[in-house]
């Protein structure tokens, strides 16, 4: 790679940094809350459903408008949606900007209120050919009709899609992240006080309805916030503007790039329920819990990054762009490889803590750790993926991450296949972390010449060996000190609690000495936002 000029660039502005610094610390506390309450409903829903079959008939009945959903609306449209309304208003072209975003509005409209239409008249149909031989009539029968109820979110979380859109051009991220927390919290609230009005395995309705209301919800919190800024809906869209076809055109590599997550977990799931009925949900839960940290760190670092990666963009500012992405892949490097050190070395007990409650017992606990363990090696790359390909979207240059995306799905499923008899879950997330690490390597390599020729990838690499070090030291530490208080306090909750803390802290401790030893300037960076938030 081509020798890092860092030092010859100018520097991103002062207060522009601070600001990302500060609305990225807002979205990442923001959407840890929010994924803390996402673990809660999973607890809660696993206490009730354990990993039954009728549980991973839900978990595919989610997913698959959940698929749609990343294929035609939230992130994948805000993503092809945001460089052109941002150019927009750099433009200073405010009427111009609103009047796209009201034509997209009801063209989503019209389009998915279709397709979500079509989706529930042939449910019956149409989920069957996601379920494998492990799965009953019965089973895909309640598929169906779960799916019935969950498809109306595919056109709600499109028009939310639009709105987050609008609102992060504006460097607002306050609202839309705070929206998935209140998400949790009422399908919580509604699946304990829903369950009891249905019986046997119709009680997982309890759960669909949930999800629907609060989705509805969800919506309902962040339209109000458009008017802050002026926007209005134009109630005579322009369907024929170059700028609705522009953003159109960016959206069919983006869905893919951006859906190739929900792509990888629907390939697990499904290939699982040839696994056993139980495979798909052990799967989706692990997964749960390997986004915490990759929702925490590598979603906020991109989300708020990419409106700045757009403006550099739109001004042809290449050096800003490049320093910019940079600085957020260390800052993902530095968060998630000790994460995936921590739940890789400790997922046993992670799991047993999180969800061995009610029905869920250890044969449970043995499939979702499991699952968990292999997703650790993925989370790191899957986390660079998020910025790389919002650097690809930010230069309206989608198709090569888009290509790079169906090439790793091909991975996956050629991996997934090849393993999922000897190795059952394992095998299938196997194909997942390869996958993952496969389109990292990729999406740099193309991307190097479209920034001056340089990434800044001798020091990035520096850094991601120094910090491996460093996530081996919290591995050791964590584990010694789980074992060591878990040998002493046993396997009770409040025990569980202190054993896996205690660990975390102890290896989180080793971990921050290790890189401010080191003297990673990210690590630097994160030590003075710490300060000045405390006072210090």
């Amino acid at each position: 790679m081509a020798a890092d000029s860092s030092a010859s660039r100018p520097a991103v502005a002062g207060p522009a940094t601070r600001r990302i610094a500060r609305n990225t610390a807002i979205f990442s506390i923001a959407t840890g809350l929010s994924r803390i309450a996402g673990l809660v409903r999973e607890v809660v829903a696993s206490s009730f459903f354990a990993t039954s079959g009728a549980f991973s008939a839900f978990t595919i009945a989610f997913q698959v408008p959940n698929l749609i959903r990343s294929l035609f609306a939230d992130a994948a449209l805000s993503a092809a949606f945001v460089p052109v309304f941002t150019e927009l208003l750099e433009q200073n072209r405010k009427r111009d900007a609103f009047k796209l975003a009201s034509t997209l509005f009801w063209l989503i409209l019209i389009v998915l209120g279709a397709i979500v239409a079509i989706a529930i008249v042939t449910a019956g149909t149409i989920m069957p050919l996601f379920t494998g031989d492990k799965f009953s009539a019965e089973l895909d029968h309640l598929t169906a009709g779960l799916a019935q109820v969950l498809f109306p979110i595919v056109l709600i979380l499109g028009l939310n899609g639009l709105v987050v859109g609008i609102l992060n051009a504006y460097d607002h991220f306050t609202i839309p992240a705070i929206a998935p927390l209140v998400w949790n919290v009422v399908i919580i609230v509604l699946l304990v006080i829903l369950r009891p009005a249905f019986s046997g395995d119709d009680q997982l309705y309890a759960y669909a309805i949930g999800v629907l209301i609060a989705t509805i919800v969800q919506f309902a919190m962040c339209v109000p916030v458009l008017r802050r800024f002026g926007f209005h809906l134009d109630f005579r869209p322009n369907f024929r503007d170059e700028r609705v076809r522009r953003v159109l055109i960016l959206m069919l590599p983006v869905t893919i790039g951006l859906g190739v997550i929900n792509f990888d977990l629907f390939i697990n799931s499904s290939l699982g329920s040839l696994v056993s009925d139980q495979a798909p949900r052990a799967i989706d839960a692990a997964f749960r819990i390997y986004m915490l940290p990759q929702g925490v760190f590598s979603v906020a670092v991109s989300t708020v990054l990419f409106p700045t990666l757009s403006r550099f963009a739109a001004r042809a500012d290449i050096d800003g762009l490049r320093e910019t992405m940079g600085t957020g892949i260390r800052q993902i490097a530095l968060l998630l490889v000790p994460s995936a050190a921590f739940t890789l070395v400790l997922s046993v007990p992670i799991t047993r803590l999180i969800y061995q409650h009610g029905a869920f017992g250890e044969g449970s606990t043995e499939l979702v750790s499991g699952a968990l363990f292999w997703f650790s090696f993925s989370l790191p790359f899957a986390g660079m993926n998020l910025l790389l390909t919002r650097t690809f979207f930010a230069l309206q240059r989608p198709w090569l991450p888009t290509l790079i995306a169906v090439a790793s799905l091909v991975v996956n499923l050629a991996v997934s296949l090849a393993l999922y008899r000897p190795y059952g879950i394992a095998g299938l997330v196997i194909g997942t972390a390869v996958s993952s690490l496969a389109s990292t390597l990729a999406q740099a390599y193309y991307l190097r010449p479209l920034l001056g020729g340089t990434i800044e990838g001798r020091r990035t690499l520096a850094q991601f060996a120094a910090v491996c070090v460093a996530s081996a030291l919290l591995a050791v530490v964590a584990y010694a000190v789980w074992a060591v208080v878990d040998g002493v306090l046993g396997r009770s909750l409040v025990a569980q609690i202190l054993s896996v803390g205690l660990a975390g802290a102890a290896g989180a401790a080793a971990y921050g000495w290790a890189v401010l030893w080191m003297e990673m300037p990210e690590a630097r960076q994160v030590r003075d936002l710490l300060a000045r938030r405390l006072g210090r």
